[in-house]
């Protein structure tokens, strides 16, 4: 039994969800198939969740909603129509949206997600009524129904245990199941959605909670590249990753996999294979347990900007029992998360993703810690990119930061900030997001093309 999952490209047009369905039908296996809702059809083009996040705001605003909601109808009407669906459905559409837009407001961030939750939905229910018409046996499955349990605000929605044993039953359900990404709800009933990209959240939990052979994630790229092909001219293609190595690379920037998807499969082993709808027979990029690292230490490079560093230097900062706990409740009650804490013995900085900060957290925060903690200096900077090298191999092998470093040197950029797990499977580079692209090249000819050379 395999678990498929088609993101937004996958399901943005008529043309495009025909593909879909050819892929469904030419493998039995396939019989939980988890949709995004629709993307960019081109460049340029609004993804519908763009399109629903406007229309939440507009009706939070108590301004008129009929000019946004009509121009989302008319996408999934133009997708019907290509489909030859019956054109009461698109009615059915509409009402949804309008019911949802007449929800309680009280709790916008509640609101808003019950709005842009219709996207995945209704995404489902069109396909799954195409499927049907296809000559598919399939069924719409809303996540409610098939137990999709959540938690509750205020953390952020995560599926609760008891949902891994509901949603297990669906192993023995004899129909292709389309079900929608991206949501669920909690004991009482009240819709959540996870974080932005969450379809492939949806799809890993599905696939753990049925012990799933594999799970297919479709996309628009043959398999996962070691480096960004926007700035990597035809970068190498990886065949295949282990889990830590695609969590690093998807938590430093790359889009192709969302990073909190991967931790159900892992925990359940279900291997997971980045496949393009437009070009199924590719063999694409397996993600599992264990692989073979002896041929190359740097699985791939990224990189990722809109980061901020918090300064914070005291005389003896080391021998003071309790400075960092001080310091990271400031931040806990600013409600900022932080990524690295590299240190020294009277100084320490920390890595925050800057959208988090605010020109009043800012101020509030500096203030604190120079009055609760007595620091000599504090401050913070903005405007940093983090690269990140990847690789299982990195572990074992000699004078591999010393090439990094001296990559990086051969640009004449100044390196920030230096951080290694102690998994050693990641090493991050802090650089000025100016230098960001040039360095990431050096990096990319350095661990892949001079290889090749040799």
């Amino acid at each position: 039994m395999k678990v498929c999952k088609f993101g937004g490209t996958s399901v943005a047009s008529a043309q495009q969800i025909k593909k879909v369905a050819a892929i469904v039908r030419n493998d039995p296996g396939r019989r939980i198939v988890v949709v995004s809702a629709p993307g960019k059809r081109f460049p340029g083009d609004v993804k519908v969740t763009d399109m629903l996040i406007e229309l939440g705001h507009t009706s939070l605003a108590g301004q008129p909603t009929d000019a946004q909601l009509e121009q989302i109808v008319a996408r999934y009407a133009e997708i019907a129509e290509g489909l030859h669906l019956d054109p009461a459905f698109i009615d059915s559409i509409k009402l949804d949206l309008l019911d949802r837009l007449a929800e309680d407001q009280t709790n916008e961030e509640l609101y808003m997600d019950q709005i842009k939750a219709s996207g995945e939905d209704n995404s489902a229910k069109l396909i799954a009524a195409y499927f049907v018409s296809f000559g598919l046996p399939a069924a719409y499955l809303n996540p409610r129904e098939a137990g999709l349990i959540v938690n509750d605000l205020p953390e952020r929605a995560q599926a609760l245990p008891e949902a891994y044993e509901r949603l297990g039953a669906l192993r023995n359900n004899e129909k292709i199941l389309v079900f929608p990404g991206f949501f669920g709800f909690t004991a009482d009933g009240t819709l959540r959605t996870f974080e932005r990209g969450g379809s492939d959240i949806t799809g890993s939990i599905l696939a753990a909670a049925v012990n799933a052979e594999l799970y297919e994630n479709f996309t628009d790229v043959d398999c996962v590249f070691a480096a960004n092909p926007h700035i990597i001219q035809n970068p190498v293609e990886i065949e295949s990753m282990t889990y830590r190595e695609m969590r690093e690379l998807a938590y430093a920037g790359f889009a192709v996999f969302h990073d909190e998807a991967l931790m159900p499969a892992f925990k359940a082993s279900v291997p997971v294979c980045i496949k393009n709808t437009n070009h199924p027979s590719a063999p694409g990029t397996m993600i599992v347990a264990e692989r073979d690292h002896n041929k190359r230490p740097v699985t791939g490079i990224s990189a990722d900007s809109g980061f901020s560093t918090l300064y914070v230097s005291k005389y003896l900062m080391n021998r003071e029992i309790g400075f960092g706990r001080k310091l990271l409740q400031i931040l806990e009650d600013e409600e900022i998360s932080y990524e690295h804490i590299p240190s020294g013995i009277d100084n320490l900085s920390v890595i925050i993703r800057s959208h988090q900060l605010t020109p009043e957290k800012e101020a509030r925060i500096i203030q604190r810690i120079k009055t609760e903690l007595h620091a000599d200096d504090v401050h913070i900077r903005s405007d940093f990119s983090m690269v990140v090298l990847v690789g299982e191999g990195m572990n074992n092998t000699k004078g591999l930061a010393a090439r990094a470093a001296s990559a990086i040197a051969r640009t004449g950029t100044n390196i920030e900030m230096i951080n290694q797990g102690s998994s050693e499977v990641s090493l991050v580079f802090g650089v000025l997001k100016q230098d960001e692209t040039k360095i990431l090249k050096e990096l990319y000819k350095e661990f892949f093309e001079v290889a090749l050379v040799k």
